[in-house]
């Protein structure tokens, strides 16, 4: 029986009383019994309708009905009911009645067609896929577009959608900011705001995303908030932003318990050791389906998985250290019973979704009663039977006391148990003779490895680069053509190429100013031998062997100058070098055994030539005096020879 109130009191969960002027609904009919009456009967549209017919919805739940009337009248509504009972329907139907498609003559008429004209905020990515997959089930056979959006997901494709058009979005409060203040969502249409699940926004501290996006939409407009509980900060809120709302509260009579009749709960004080082993007997339970495991960290979700998968069973963890893909692909598989085993931690699974979960274990006890009721209500959703089961540590024990107290569920004490007890076989209709894993023939589930991971093009992670017939050397020589190579010239890179033309333009304009610098460089090191640059261009092939680094034109300038000046003073003709006539053949015999062994460098027979030389290397004073000459008394016409010099 409904009670309709025209003055009521707005109520939070602390008892602190608000007057507001609102019309109250209850219901007093259990909350998970579908209506006599259809759809059709509460004004929702007959392609609406119909696309619910198709998927098998025939009935409304009560919060459905209670709430359709109102919403489809333009009313601001405050919806409270527990989890699982149908809420998303409750909103959606109206979000997309009261949208104009595409194909309607007043279309064009809106302040900006092709942006959304239905918000849906939401506090988690799955919640926000959930939702959307519901929304667009309802509007099949319309010509609605709905849209998703949620952070994890590269923006590219969500601008794209946004840039098409779209009449509903549903997202997560930070990725709807961000496009907004991007400029590529545009919230001058919206008519219908909805928040879902908001007293999880404000536990995971949305609520001043949730305001931003509040001030953004059109004053006008209808707001409808849905919340299981009613905390202090979301009743203020709601009196900030809605307008005389209508205050829907479903309840069932017959069950005054916060947490649902039809979850059987079971609470265990359990050894940290022997848990994994009485997880999986409890996973080989009679009539066990779906299955969601809680912890309270990553690393035990990620562990605790591993574990069951060598125990043979179908498991796949979700938790926050995996990309977006893989979280899908986990929830993907779970949804596709692939895995029937989806271990995950508490803001992982808010707001998962998923038909036929039949238990739910607290591999570790909850944080608080708030916690509790989230785990445990993925189970016992839309009016079937479900089991959870609650492990309690030795330490936790204090902990569950007070949720105990808090929920009232009469199990102060939990029981001591291990995989060996028998009242765990007689609790949860394990077989007898259940061991710790699943026998061969069980094993029929593809595992996680039989969906696909999505390529969702996450911002912040680049593509791995292939390796694939490609060695080291080739990776080296891509470098090389960014940087240079000094290996090989045909690794060399652009870099490579332009010193190499700086270096020789420098020579040419400088009258061969850094080849004779070598020149000195070399003679200084060897006396009147071939320098080190000689003697390494002839050990090392040209352009196969390790390039010698190679110093700047000006120091190697400075270099030459200083050794000319100790060779010869500035106002005196270049003096020559006498050869005794009793070493004359010796020193010949070492020249010849010299040029033998190594060969001049180019740019000493350069120098040589230039000054009308036979291309033979230079003494390291003749080369000093003709550079000094060249570069400071070098007068029109003036060629010094080799025979002139000596």
């Amino acid at each position: 029986m409904n009670e309709v109130h025209t003055h009521e009191l707005l109520t939070d969960d602390t008892g602190t009383v608000t007057v507001e002027t609102e019309e109250t609904i209850t219901n007093d009919a259990p909350v998970r019994q579908e209506s006599q009456k259809t759809f059709s009967d509460y004004g929702v549209a007959p392609a609406i309708a119909q696309s619910l017919a198709d998927a098998g919805i025939l009935n409304p739940f009560p919060i459905q009905s209670m709430t359709l009337g109102v919403a489809l009248g333009g009313h601001d509504i405050i919806g409270q009911a527990k989890t699982g009972t149908g809420k998303t329907l409750g909103f959606g139907i109206p979000a997309l009645q009261r949208a104009i498609p595409a194909d309607h003559p007043d279309y064009a008429k809106l302040p900006a067609p092709g942006a959304p004209q239905a918000l849906v905020v939401v506090p988690t990515r799955e919640l926000a896929v959930q939702v959307s997959k519901d929304l667009q089930t309802a509007s099949k056979r319309t010509t609605l577009r709905v849209e998703v959006i949620y952070g994890g997901r590269a923006y590219e494709p969500q601008i794209e959608a946004l840039k098409r058009g779209v009449e509903v979005v549903v997202g997560t409060p930070g990725r709807l900011i961000d496009l907004h203040r991007q400029r590529h969502l545009n919230l001058k249409n919206v008519r219908m705001i909805v928040l879902d699940e908001a007293d999880e926004m404000l536990d995971l501290g949305f609520l001043p995303d949730v305001e931003t996006l509040m001030a953004a939409v059109p004053a006008v407009r209808q707001t409808l908030l849905f919340s299981a509980t009613m905390p202090g900060p979301v009743v203020a809120m709601a009196r900030r932003y809605m307008t005389q709302p209508t205050h829907i509260r479903a309840s069932d009579p017959n069950d005054d318990s916060i947490t649902k009749k039809d979850i059987r709960q079971v609470i265990y004080r359990a050894h940290q050791l022997d848990k994994d082993e009485v997880v999986a007997r409890i996973l080989q339970a009679e009539g066990r389906g779906r299955t969601i495991i809680f912890t309270k960290t990553k690393r035990t979700a990620a562990k605790l998985s591993e574990e069951l998968i060598d125990r043979g069973f179908a498991a796949a963890a979700l938790h926050g250290d995996l990309g977006q893909g893989a979280r899908e692909q986990a929830l993907r598989a779970f949804r596709h019973g692939k895995v029937d085993v989806l271990v995950a931690t508490d803001v992982a699974a808010r707001g998962i979704d998923v038909e036929d979960v039949t238990h739910v274990i607290n591999f570790q006890c909850p944080e608080d009663e708030k916690a509790y009721l989230h785990r445990v209500g993925r189970t016992g959703r839309a009016g079937n039977k479900g089991t959870a089961v609650t492990f309690v540590d030795w330490e936790d024990v204090p902990r569950w006391t007070l949720i105990n107290k808090a929920l009232g569920l009469d199990v102060p004490e939990p029981v001591e148990t291990y995989s060996s007890s028998p009242h765990l076989y007689a609790d949860l209709d394990i077989p007898a003779g259940t061991k710790g894993r699943l026998p061969r023939n069980k094993r029929v589930l593809e595992g996680l490895a039989g969906e696909v991971v999505e390529d969702l093009g996450e911002p912040g992670k680049k593509p791995r680069r292939s390796s694939e017939g490609r060695g080291r050397g080739e990776r080296r020589g891509e470098s090389a053509g960014q940087h240079g190579s000094r290996r090989s010239p045909e690794g060399r890179g652009d870099a490579g190429h332009s010193t190499a033309r700086r270096a020789q333009e420098s020579t040419a304009d400088d009258g061969a100013a850094i080849a004779d610098a070598e020149v000195t460089e070399g003679a200084g090191k060897s006396g009147h031998g071939h320098g080190r640059a000689d003697r390494q261009a002839h050990a090392e092939p040209s352009g196969e062997g390790r390039r010698r680094r190679r110093r700047p034109a000006t120091e190697e300038a400075s270099e030459a100058a200083s050794t000319a000046d100790s060779t010869e003073e500035p106002s005196r003709p270049a003096r020559t070098r006498r050869k005794p006539a009793d070493t004359s053949a010796e020193r010949s015999a070492e020249s010849t055994e010299q040029q033998g062994r190594r060969r001049p460098t180019s740019a000493a027979m350069a120098v040589n030539l230039a000054d009308g030389g036979d291309g033979a290397p230079l003494d390291r004073g003749v080369a000093a005096a003709r550079r000094r000459r060249s570069r400071t008394r070098r007068r029109d016409g003036e060629v010094v020879s080799r025979t002139e010099a000596e």
